[in-house]
Formats: C-alpha cells, sequence, structure tokens
C-alpha cells in the first residue's frame, strides 16, 4: 500500500474541493489527520484478541509545515472500548520503508507489543504511528523530534476521522525514540493539536540531552544509533552531510541503513573502532549542536503531566541521561512530572516491567 506524492496531491486537492463547499475554503492547518487510506490489518498474535487493526495512510506536516503523509495503525479494542485515544511512540526500528512497524511485524518489538496490549486491554483505542519517512517516499528524520510530534499528534486525529465515537481526549505512550517523541509532542500540542486535549505524557527510557550523551557513543556497541541520527538530521539539514564526519570504514557499512532495519545496522557498526567511525574519532561540536537543537526535548514548556520511566542498567540510554539532566530539566516547568526507577531494568525490559504502572498512570489522567 503505496502513496505517490502525486497522488498525495490529488487526494488533498479533492479534499479540499469537498470541504470548500459550502462552508468556505478549507485551510492546509484542517488537513492534518485526514485519512488517504485505509486497510485491514494483520495484527501480531499478542494483539489480534484484544483488537482489530486498520493500517492507515493520513496526511500531517513536516518542522516546515509542509503538508506529507505518514503510515499508522489504529488498533480499536474489541471489548470494553472506552473512547479515549493513547498515541504509542514506537522505539527506534531503523531508516527504511521495510522498518515500519505497521507493515513488518519483526520491528513490531516484543516489549512494544507488550506496552499496546496494558492499553488496549484498558479499553483505549491505540493510535501507533510509523512517523514521518517509514513506510513512504521520503527519508525518516530518525530523532528529530519536532517531525516526530507531528506525526504522533496526526495519528490522533486520524483515528478520531476514522471513529467518530472517540473524544477529543489523548494521552501519549512512547519507549525511547518515542519516548523523545512524546515529551516533544507536549510541547507543540496547544499550538498544534487543535480540538484535541492531551491529557499526559508517558516517556519510557527517552532519548534526550543529545549533547551530553552523544559524544560518549563512539567506539560503543551502539554507535549504529548514533550513524542513525547523523542521517535523520540530514533529513532536515540540507547543509550537513553525514559523509562529512563519517570515517571511511564506516562510509562502507551505509548500505546496511537501506537494506536492514535496527538490528542490521547496530551490527553493522559495532565493532567499529572511534575512530574508523569518525574522521579524528569525534564529532564537531557544530555538529553535535546540530543534534540537541533538533532532538533534546525540554527545550519549551510541556502542556500536560508527565510520567518519566527509566531503568537503571540501561544499555541504551544511559540512567544518568535521565534521572541527573532530564527529569531536572523537567521539573524547571510548571507541568506535574512523576519519576518511575525501575532498578535493574535494561532498555527493554523497562517496558514490559512499566507496562500495568503505565497503563495506571494514564486510566488516572482520563479520569
Amino acid at each position: 500500500m503505496k502513496t505517490s506524492p502525486r497522488l498525495l496531491l490529488v487526494v488533498i486537492l479533492a479534499v479540499c474541493g469537498t470541504l470548500s463547499a459550502p462552508a468556505g475554503a478549507a485551510s492546509a492547518a484542517s488537513l492534518p489527520g485526514v485519512v488517504l487510506t485505509s486497510a485491514t490489518a494483520t495484527l501480531p498474535s499478542e494483539l489480534s484478541p484484544l483488537a482489530t487493526g486498520k493500517r492507515i495512510q493520513y496526511v500531517t506536516t513536516d518542522i516546515n509545515g509542509s503538508l506529507i503523509y505518514a503510515t499508522a495503525l489504529i488498533l480499536t479494542p474489541k471489548t470494553n472500548k472506552k473512547n479515549r485515544t493513547v498515541a504509542w511512540a514506537h522505539g527506534s526500528t531503523g531508516l527504511a520503508d521495510q522498518c515500519a512497524p505497521s507493515a513488518n511485524q519483526n520491528v513490531f518489538w516484543p516489549e512494544a507489543r507488550t506496552a499496546v496490549a496494558a492499553l488496549l486491554s484498558r479499553g483505549w483505542t491505540v493510535a501507533a504511528t510509523d512517523y514521518a519517512g517509514l513506510g513512504t517516499t521520503q527519508s525518516h528524520p530518525y530523532l528529530v523530534g519536532g517531525s516526530e510530534a507531528r506525526a504522533v499528534i496526526d495519528s490522533v486525529k486520524a483515528a478520531r476521522n476514522l471513529d467518530s465515537a472517540l473524544s477529543t481526549q489523548y494521552v501519549i505512550d512512547g519507549h525511547s525514540q518515542g519516548g523523545q517523541a512524546a515529551l516533544f509532542a507536549s510541547q507543540i500540542a496547544p499550538s498544534y493539536d487543535g480540538a484535541l486535549v492531551l491529557k499526559g505524557t508517558a516517556s519510557i527510557a527517552p532519548v534526550s540531552n543529545v549533547d551530553a550523551f552523544a559524544p560518549l557513543i563512539p567506539g560503543t556497541p551502539g554507535q549504529g544509533y548514533l550513524v542513525m541520527g547523523l542521517y535523520g538530521l540530514a533529513a532536515v539539514d540540507s547543509t550537513f552531510n553525514p559523509n562529512t564526519v563519517l570515517a571511511a570504514q564506516a562510509k562502507t557499512k551505509t548500505s546496511a541503513l537501506t537494506s536492514g532495519c535496527l538490528m542490521e545496522i547496530l551490527a553493522a557498526y559495532e565493532n567499529l573502532t572511534a575512530e574508523q567511525l569518525l574522521v579524528d574519532g569525534a564529532l564537531p561540536d557544530a555538529v553535535v549542536t546540530k543534534l540537541a537543537n533538533n532532538d533534546n526535548p525540554a527545550q519549551t514548556a510541556p502542556s500536560a503531566p508527565i510520567l518519566i520511566v527509566q531503568g537503571t542498567d540501561d544499555e541504551a540510554v544511559p540512567y544518568f541521561i535521565t534521572h541527573d539532566l532530564l527529569l531536572p530539566q523537567l521539573q524547571a516547568y510548571t507541568q506535574p512530572v512523576t519519576f518511575t526507577e525501575l532498578a535493574g531494568a535494561t532498555h527493554d525490559s523497562s517496558v514490559v516491567l512499566s507496562a500495568s504502572t503505565v497503563a495506571t498512570w494514564i486510566a488516572a489522567r482520563f479520569t
């Protein structure tokens, strides 16, 4: 199921034409969330007893406000439906089209299935975006928070366009890349979500403070994440080319970014030294600044209560990045912040171990 940019333009023009009579011309602001295509989705075995699924293409915007489209799963509970929506923001899957969880169950990670099952069991509809560029013709702006946030919020609008019984109330729940996306969405919600009402944001092991985090990655097994981050930056910043900072040996591995997904990317880069990964073994300060400007949440105020969950043994997002740096940044604003520490939990096990806790916290936001 693929929509070309030309077809997208035709559909948008058709929508504008439909909406323009007799109420007047539709503005571009009315289009995000419009569903372009919808098809029955085959769900993972953990979720199929709990919900029916639709894989959709829907209108969203890029960080400059231009209309683009994204894909998502909309999961509707089979029983006890509460007519509230939770947006699920997934963790890292890769950069290529085949890395969209809505179309590839191999990257609908087991921990994500556990988290989504906990949401569905409470009767909430789940809108699970793929983010811009996964499953579409665009490049994926990996870790660019402003891009992710728009796709998350517009997936909720799309869910309501499919099901008019859904309330305007919604909560966002995300892990890792998705935890970062959730925090960014809370920042832009008042100016972007229109009639929607954000009630809270749950963020599990979120990416943050990239200016402190990124310089620690070269030479470690997780350096494939950094390479993805560089290409994510390049997707929104035409003045930056990853090849200007990647070392010669790292450049020979870039086919993994298009032929594989997260595990293949991590495997391709994990054994390189820092000098084999980056020119002179380190990122230039100017590049670190660009990454921080695009990837760091908490640069502006959140708009709803926040739950932060962090495992102490997280191998991907170090505990201190969340506890020592992000938490005080969020607490400096007026929205209440709840911090849940999971002793011994890893990056992925923190999602499983907190699934019930997160669902209970969300339920309190909907009361």
